[in-house]
Formats: structure tokens, sequence, C-alpha cells
């Protein structure tokens, strides 16, 4: 029996999917739009990174095989790789959004068919009457926010009168979420927990996907800065999933980042909480020591999405890439005869898009291992087959979406 690891690289689309159109998002390319920025030196950044996009550890794993796939280019600046060592394809998403929930629960094999309850764009973002019964039953005096929102400009505007009045700042956005920011110190890590989950239930009848906890510390609007004790309260995914078949099967699932939380903690064995892309790196090379045969190592490493997707921060990301893509021969030296990781993401959040949001976009497939022939899988209809790969890879019954490339 072999090991798998799944590692999902929170938003690194690689073109914009057959249906981008209808979520506004018809040109978009994560991966395309970071390398043409890189190749004409429009992502240079002192002391971060400087020239074209640097990814020869991935490239060799066909990911400009696979970018060509899914958009019929080649990103500027980078080349295909002669001898691909990898198996490589791109996926279109056939869930009813661009969110994190729908992109991982369909990694799972378990596709989102319903649509997502999604809070006003104009005006205020949450009703009176919601307001009222939040703010009787978390016990606060009232919010502040009530809108549409970056998460860091929310907080650099409202955190001072946050801790004046101890008011939760309250926010959303174009996915579906209602977001929460309050002062680790002065409203309490533990009371934000508590209140997260007091709207949590509030928002079951609104068919919202997440509550979302944004401590931060700091003093000042200049001095604001978000913890890494971000928690996720999201609803159960709407059949079982690869981690719930895995947990029945006698399978441990060990979920780095915030993978437990995407999945309402549910078929999760071990929960591994890490703070910054690196910090998950290395979490995932802990978890990779201690997997025996059959389990599941489960990653995100979130910062790709976080930190530059959403702030439109094309060195960044670009420099994130470059950062994971030298560590990928430490995932590879742990790797066992009969082991298989993939390589893969949720969703885009092209960097160099319109507004803050996600990017409807194709996802890469990288797969490999000790003794994985290389080979092109074309394009996926849908995430599923990651999962079921997986599946068939471990020996577990296969689910009812997806079938393994394997």
């Amino acid at each position: 029996m072999a090991r798998a690891f799944l590692f999902v690289l929170d938003s690194f689309g690689i073109g914009n999917a057959p249906d981008a159109a209808v979520f506004g998002d018809e040109g978009s390319d994560t991966l395309g739009h970071i390398a043409e920025f890189c190749a004409a030196g429009a992502a240079d950044r002192a002391g971060l990174r400087e020239g074209p996009l640097k990814v020869p550890n991935m490239t060799a794993l066909g990911l400009v095989h696979a970018a060509r796939l899914a958009t019929g280019n080649i990103p500027a600046g980078l080349s295909a790789a002669d001898a691909v060592t990898g198996i490589y394809g791109a996926a279109s998403e056939v869930s009813r959004g661009k969110d994190t929930p729908s992109g991982h629960w369909e990694i799972a094999g378990t596709p989102v068919r319903f649509d997502w309850g999604y809070f006003p764009t104009e005006g205020d973002a949450f009703s009176p009457e919601l307001v009222e019964a939040i703010c009787r039953d978390g016990d606060v005096p009232g919010i502040l926010g009530n809108c549409h929102a970056s998460g860091t400009d929310i907080i650099a505007r409202c955190g001072e009168e946050h801790m004046r009045t101890g008011k939760p700042i309250c926010y959303t956005s174009s996915d579906s979420v209602f977001q929460i920011a309050a002062h680790e110190t002065t409203f309490g890590l533990d009371r934000l927990l508590e209140f997260c989950q007091v709207v949590r239930r509030q928002l079951d009848d609104y068919n919202i996907g997440r509550v979302i906890a944004r401590p931060f510390i700091g003093t000042s609007a200049d001095t604001f800065t978000r913890t890494g004790n971000r928690r996720d309260y999201s609803v159960l995914p709407p059949e079982p999933t690869l981690l719930d078949r895995l947990t029945s099967a006698g399978r441990t699932v060990h979920a780095v980042g915030k993978i437990a939380d995407i999945f309402a903690h549910q078929g999760i064995g071990r929960l591994i909480k890490a703070n910054g892309n690196m910090a998950l790196f290395d979490a995932t090379l802990k978890a990779m020591d201690e997997a025996e045969d059959g389990d599941l190592v489960f990653t995100n490493f979130v910062d790709f999405d976080m930190l530059y997707g959403h702030r439109r921060d094309v060195p960044g990301y670009a420099a994130a890439l470059e950062a994971f893509d030298h560590r990928l021969p430490e995932i590879q030296d742990k790797m066992k005869l009969g082991d298989l990781a993939i390589i893969t993401a949720d969703h885009g959040c092209d960097p160099t898009w319109r507004g803050t949001d996600h990017t409807r976009e194709r996802v890469p497939v990288l797969a490999f291992g000790p003794g994985i022939a290389p080979r092109s899988i074309g394009v996926l209809k849908g995430f599923s087959g990651i999962g079921e790969t997986v599946a068939r890879h471990l020996g577990i019954t296969p689910g009812l979406h997806g079938r393994s490339f394997l």
C-alpha cells in the first residue's frame, strides 16, 4: 500500500475557464499574466525578485505543458520542458462558484451543484434584521463595516474605532462569505471565535458558505497586522468526500493549514496548523515523515491567494511561486516507491485582474512520484478526477463523480 500527497496552491489558475464570461472573468490568467509581467520586468522588486518567472521544478513536472493545454499558449518567459517527469494536465471546474469550498470539495470528489447565497453589492451588505440578531445573540453593541471590502483595508479603516467601541468589523466579498475582524487583545481571540459560531448559526438559512474569523493585532492603522489564528466556519459538504471515505476505510487524513476548516472538520484524522507558505511547507514535510501506508497528506498553501492574489501583488505572487518551486525537491526526496503527489489549485485569483476577487480559471494538475510514468492527461472536465485518482491509488471505494487518470 502507498501514500498520497495532495497540495493545493490556493488560487493558482492557469487560464480562464470555458465559462469564465459568466463570472466576468473572460481573459483572466493567473500564471500567464504573472509570467508576462515578470518577462517585461514589471514584477521586479528590490530584494524580493527580478527577471522572468523562475519555476524550473514545476516546469519539469509539466506546468508549461499544462498551461498550453489550458490556454493554447506558452506563458511569456517560460519554455516547455523537453523531457517532462510527471503526469500533467489541466482541469475545468463544474461547481457553481469560484470560491474555496467549492474548489476543494470538488477536488475531493464532491462538486457543488447548488447555488450559494451572497450578500448585496450595493448599500448595506447585511440586513437590519440579521445585524440585530447577531448583535443580540453575540452580545456586542453593534458592528462596523457592513459592506464589501478588502480585509486589510477595512481593518486599517475601522480598527481603531473597533478597539474603542468593542464593535466587531463585519464585511463580505463576491464570495459566499461573512468575515469578522477583531483585535486579539482588546476584543479577545476566544470571544471572536465564539461570536463567529453565533453568526454561523444565524446564516444557515442564508446558504452562506463560510464565516471567517480574521483576528489582528497592533495599536493603530499603521501597525495593524492580521495573525495566523484565522478560523473558517464552513457548512458541511453536500455528501461524503474523499476525506470521509478514507477515514471510513481506517486511513488517516493529515490536514495541513486550513483544510480542516474548509471541510468543517469532517473526515480529518490530524489537524496541523501553520502560518505562512514556508511554515506550511515545513509542516507538510513533517507530516510526510509521519504518514503511514494508505494515508493522505492534504495541504493548502494559502499565501498565494490571501497575501498576493487578493491584494493584486504581482511581484509577491511571483516570488511565492518561486519560493515554493525552489523547495519542491524536498518533497520529492521524501517520497517512497509507490507514493503519489499531486499539485493543483482550487480557482484563480489573477493579481492583474480588476477588483480583488477570485477569477474563474482552469487549474493545473501535476502528478508525480517514484515510478510514475510521464504523460499528458489533457483537460479534465471537473476537479473530481483528482480525488478519484487519490482514491484509486490508495485502494478505497470510488466516489460518485469523476474518474481516476491513473
